[in-house]
């Protein structure tokens, strides 16, 4: 098993330091990372690399790279134990950076909830990177470790108890408050320009299945749907109201399927898992639902047709704006995750974090995430390395630096 590696210059590298959530990120480590933790940053300005040096009061070293500079690439995976990448869309600046670290036995995390990019580092890089060992750890932000993390949670409660497995299985967004950067809005737009006019893309971008090492190995548990509406008491008898679909369902759904898949089915061969957000308990909530799912599609389709994306790019945020300080600080959010276990128990774990969860959690997930992978090698789950998830690449040792940072990670009976 990799661990910290001191043959490299560095522990961490945080790639991407210039843009929004990699200054934000950056700056979670300059706060939080043990002493003697060797952290560089990167990008491709010098310049803009020493203004973030400068503004965090740090005196880390700088490494300049391009994303299209495949050698310079491979100098910076080789020189240390993880790289944290913020660099998106991943679909379009991400693949050779991802490549250059499997390559070079390097630990790598990065915030993409981008389906067809993570389908596509499957199969370039999980076999390279069982070879030499890297754990390829995609969607370590609010996509999709509250999600994956949250079952991982959900699931070791219930085995403890011997309750069972896992079945039909729930995320509800209970509460969220935050905001919304260019570069989330810049990565939808490649990803609907990659779909487009690609009908096998789209096929494979659908399936619930598209990130699981062997669909034809999955078992059959029926249809399973991204954008659902459900009453609450459905999903647990104290629950009211009915429950509205989550827009980042489409993605978080296919990362805990695959962590299922890579442990074996370990959850459960009938585990079940959707992905929803209350609307509240009054007569209402199932109007309210319901425009959600049609807010989503209407959105969704808007960004696809090119007159109506013409509009929307006028009023949405560009790439490099986001939330101010005040909203990144006063943002927060809770997941509930409910399930039924095969003995008929009811089991909820909770993950609940403060700080804009795009953006100030975000931060926090990620680099918790870096910190894990670099200084716990023994702490993590066995592997010999691959595309993985955060359940399978960083586990518990993710979940105790979480909580050690204010996060809220709970499970047991409901």
């Amino acid at each position: 098993m990799l661990g910290r590696m001191y043959n490299r210059d560095f522990d961490v590298v945080v790639y991407g330091a210039t843009g929004f959530v990699g200054e934000l990120t950056a700056g979670h480590l300059a706060a939080h990372a043990p002493a003697g933790t060797r952290i560089a940053l990167a990008g491709r300005s010098a310049e803009k690399l020493a203004a973030v040096r400068e503004r965090l009061g740090v005196d880390w070293p700088l490494v300049v790279a391009d994303a299209a500079d495949e050698p310079a690439l491979a100098r910076l995976a080789a020189s240390t134990t993880v790289v944290a990448t913020t660099v998106g869309p991943y679909g379009k600046y991400g693949h050779a950076l991802a490549r250059a670290c499997a390559a070079a036995g390097t630990h790598y995390a990065d915030l993409t909830g981008e389906v067809v990019f993570v389908r596509r580092s499957i199969d370039e890089n999980h076999e390279t990177a069982r070879s030499t060992g890297a754990r390829i750890v995609h969607s370590c932000g609010f996509d999709s470790v509250p999600s994956d993390i949250g079952v991982h949670a959900l699931f070791d409660a219930v085995r403890a108890d011997g309750a069972g497995e896992l079945t039909d299985t729930t995320m509800v967004v209970t509460s969220m408050r935050g905001g919304i950067s260019g570069g989330t809005i810049d990565t939808l737009r490649h990803q609907l320009d990659e779909l487009r006019g690609d009908r096998d893309l789209r096929r494979m971008a659908a399936s619930p299945y598209s990130l699981t090492p062997s669909r034809a190995d999955e078992p059959d548990v029926g249809r399973q749907e991204d954008l659902v509406t459900v009453p609450g008491a459905e999903v647990h008898p104290r629950l009211r109201g009915t429950l509205g679909p989550f827009v980042m369902a489409g993605h978080n759904t296919r990362i805990v399927r695959r962590s299922n898949a890579l442990r074996g089915w370990a959850y459960g061969r009938r585990f079940r898992y959707r992905e929803t957000v209350s609307t509240g308990a009054s007569p209402l909530s199932g109007l309210v639902a319901r425009g959600t799912k049609a807010g989503v599609v209407a959105f969704y389709a808007g960004m696809t047709f090119p007159p109506t994306r013409f509009v929307l790019d006028r009023v949405l945020p560009k790439p490099g704006e986001g939330p101010d300080e005040k909203t990144r600080r006063n943002g927060h959010f809770t997941v509930d995750i409910f399930t039924t276990t095969g003995t008929g128990a009811r089991y909820r774990s909770r993950f609940k974090a403060t700080g804009d969860p795009g953006y100030a959690a975000t931060a926090v997930m990620l680099g918790e995430a870096a910190l894990a992978l670099a200084l716990d090698g023994d702490a993590l789950p066995p592997s010999e390395g691959g595309v993985l998830t955060p359940a399978t690449g960083i586990g518990d040792a993710l979940v105790a630096r979480l909580r050690s940072a204010g996060v809220e990670i709970t499970a047991g009976p409901a």
